[in-house]
């Protein structure tokens, strides 16, 4: 799957996300947004998952930006885990599948 990264000014963010200038600064300062070459644009790999739950965090919930961070950054870490724990899973279960017969066996 092809990631997209979109090139969007602060006014279409602000239109569309309802993050004004201000707020989007103090996001590309802490990291959570990356700046465009343009003045007051930034680029967004998928804008339509990342920039709503900006939104969601810093107006629904009330969070400062700093603690945006924190909990984007804790969320990455619960998928990364997630994905860990499918892989062992999977792994766990083709290795009873051998052991009770019912899996390939190698070098025959």
């Amino acid at each position: 799957m092809e990631t997209r990264v979109l090139l969007l000014t602060f006014q279409e963010v602000d239109a569309r996300y309802g993050l004004g200038r201000a707020e989007l600064r103090q996001f590309v300062d802490l990291g959570l947004l990356r700046p465009a070459p343009a003045p007051d644009t930034i680029e967004v790999e998928e804008p339509d998952e990342l920039l709503p739950r900006l939104a969601r965090l810093h107006h629904g919930l009330g969070l400062a930006p700093e603690a945006i961070d924190l909990v984007l950054l804790m969320r990455q870490r619960l998928l990364g885990l997630q994905a860990a724990l499918a892989r062992e899973t999977a792994r766990a279960r083709q290795l009873e599948n051998f052991l009770h017969g019912s899996g390939p066996l190698l070098g025959e």
